[in-house]
């Protein structure tokens, strides 16, 4: 029986690692320990992560995997493959791993064998895709595709827009892609104005295909279809310009789209884990069929090893316990992301997604209150770019920062290989140095030279000093490649599960996102209507809407 994160006897004992490790500096875990960067480091899925560069020891570590243990965590996980519902609150499986596997074996959920759906579609990405890129298909003119554009929002947009940039260079047979998320027609106005609609083609993936800002950028992108190619409304030609990915088919064929352009997925994919779905299919078109078929080997491969290495050799499940070490016993209320690439420049909003909607609870799963903290922030920007911005903040801020560096060791271009290594070696220098930090007697060092008055050089002393023992780890991905970037996300993926399970939470649904959109929709149709003249809303709200109607 899993053991509640607020009645686990291992809290006391983790109470007092906190209170041992609190004061003792890395540098001296460091000297103590010859062998730390060798135990405290494995490989797994290509993937190689160094996390000796954090606050722990072995007893820490052996009782937070113990509390990971005790938490239900192995069970969890084998439910989770097994395809049992574990996403309670809707009564549904969380099967996204079931999407990239590739064997024969079926997979059961709801009574029923998954994978040859899976398998259908999956052929259907793959059809679609070689279509595409080899000029087979073409449009209403009979002119080839030369530009794809998504129409999505949350999942259905932040994983085809990240992997798409991170693998650009596997791309460059295939057509031009584009991504439309926000609802403000700005952002679909400025990539519409550089297309030809002869050769556009759109996707617009939606889950349930009644989300507000993608159906919204859709019925405008039909419209410029229609103005653009000089058709008739009822002209069903722009049929060849527009497909659906959505888990509703009829819905979709109620607004027009034609059968075999309609691509599905299931109920139990949720939105950030879709990307491994028919939601993929921007990706297959940019890196072609062959490439996203690496991608789900690579995330394939993380499963295999989330699901059989013991806890303790536990790439994702190691990840998952230093978190939950820092955000509750270090009070960390952020963790930082820093992709040292910058074909990586979305991963940190796509891991904003995959944990803050997951994680971001305040309820765990059996409807009672959590005591404790859960899920943090997360953010970033790719290095060396963000050394300029806010690592400030990470070395000498009041809050304590946890990191992840990923650094892929080899170069994308040999001619570049020189500017690569100066990227690495900021990677590797700032690791060191939230570290080992700056004494007092260093900087001391550095201006015995100077002419500085005692008082001025006390002042610079105290400013130049840093603390160090600011943790991180770091991850060595050998290239930035499909492959690899599919056991990078799952690795995330596994992660964050881990989290949900040792707070106690149900990490694959996300209410908090449904009040929101429903006062919108009631805040429009009053906006809308120029006679209202009193609506039932708090008195801000109320002098807002005034305002923006053009009424104060």
């Amino acid at each position: 029986m899993s053991a509640s994160f607020s009645n686990s006897h291992f809290l006391p004992v983790l109470q007092q690692d906190f209170a041992r490790l609190q004061t003792i500096h890395m540098r001296d875990l460091f000297a103590q320990d010859p062998l730390r960067v060798t135990r405290y480091s494995l490989s797994a899925a290509t993937l190689f992560l160094d996390y000796s560069k954090n606050r722990i020891d072995e007893a820490a570590l052996d009782h937070l995997i113990e509390l990971a243990a005790a938490s239900g965590l192995g069970a969890a996980r084998d439910a989770m493959f097994t395809g049992q519902p574990i996403n309670n609150t809707e009564d549904r499986a969380v099967l996204h791993t079931a999407l990239r596997y590739r064997g024969p074996d079926s997979i059961w959920a709801d009574g029923a064998d998954v994978m040859p759906g899976i398998r259908e579609q999956r052929q259907r990405i793959v059809d679609c895709a070689r279509a595409v890129r080899s000029g087979e298909w073409r449009g209403a003119t009979g002119q080839v595709i030369s530009d794809v554009v998504n129409i999505g929002i949350g999942g259905s947009d932040l994983g085809p827009a990240m992997v798409t940039q991170a693998l650009a260079p596997y791309g460059c047979n295939g057509p031009k892609l584009h991504f439309v998320s926000n609802v403000d027609p700005v952002q679909i106005s400025d990539i519409l104005a550089k297309l030809d609609p002869a050769c556009t083609l759109f996707i617009v993936a939606s889950k349930t295909f009644t989300t507000q800002e993608t159906l919204t950028n859709a019925v405008m992108a039909k419209r410029w279809l229609l103005a653009g190619l000089a058709m008739a409304e009822d002209d069903s030609r722009w049929q060849r310009h527009m497909l659906a990915v959505t888990a509703r088919p009829n819905a979709a064929k109620a607004l027009g789209y034609k059968e075999e352009h309609i691509f599905c997925f299931w109920d139990w994919v949720g939105g950030r884990y879709s990307l491994w779905s028919a939601v993929g299919l921007p990706i297959a078109m940019a890196i072609g069929p062959e490439g996203f078929d690496e991608l789900l080997a690579g995330a394939e491969e993380m499963d295999a090893h989330f699901r059989s290495a013991p806890l303790k050799d536990n790439m994702p499940v190691i990840l998952a316990v230093l978190g939950v070490w820092y955000r509750q016993f270090f009070n960390s209320q952020s963790h930082t992301v820093l992709p040292y690439s910058q074909r990586l420049a979305r991963l940190p909003a796509y891991l904003q997604q995959l944990d803050m909607e997951s994680n971001g609870k305040s309820l765990k799963k059996d409807g009672t209150a959590v005591s404790w903290a859960s899920g943090p922030v997360i953010w970033g920007e790719p290095g060396t770019n963000g050394q300029h911005a806010f690592y400030q903040l990470i070395h000498q801020g009041v809050d304590l920062i946890p990191c992840d560096f990923l650094v892929a060791r080899e170069c994308e271009s040999p001619e570049h290989v020189d500017q690569h290594q100066i990227l690495v070696a900021n990677a590797v220098a700032q690791a060191e140095a939230l570290m080992c930090g700056k004494s007092e007697q260093q900087v001391r060092d550095e201006l015995a030279e100077s002419s500085l008055s005692p008082a001025q050089e006390d002042l610079l002393v105290a400013h130049k000093s840093m603390p160090g023992n600011r943790p991180s780890n770091f991850l060595i991905l050998p290239r930035l490649c499909p492959k690899v970037l599919g056991s990078l996300i799952a690795l995330y993926e596994h992660k964050v599960f881990c989290q949900g399970v040792i707070w106690g939470l149900n990490s694959f649904d996300q209410w908090g996102v449904e009040l929101g959109k429903q006062l919108a929709s009631q805040i429009l149709s009053e906006m809308r209507d120029d006679t209202a003249t009193a609506v039932p809303h708090d008195p801000s709200t109320n002098a807002l809407l005034v305002r923006l109607r053009g009424g104060g």
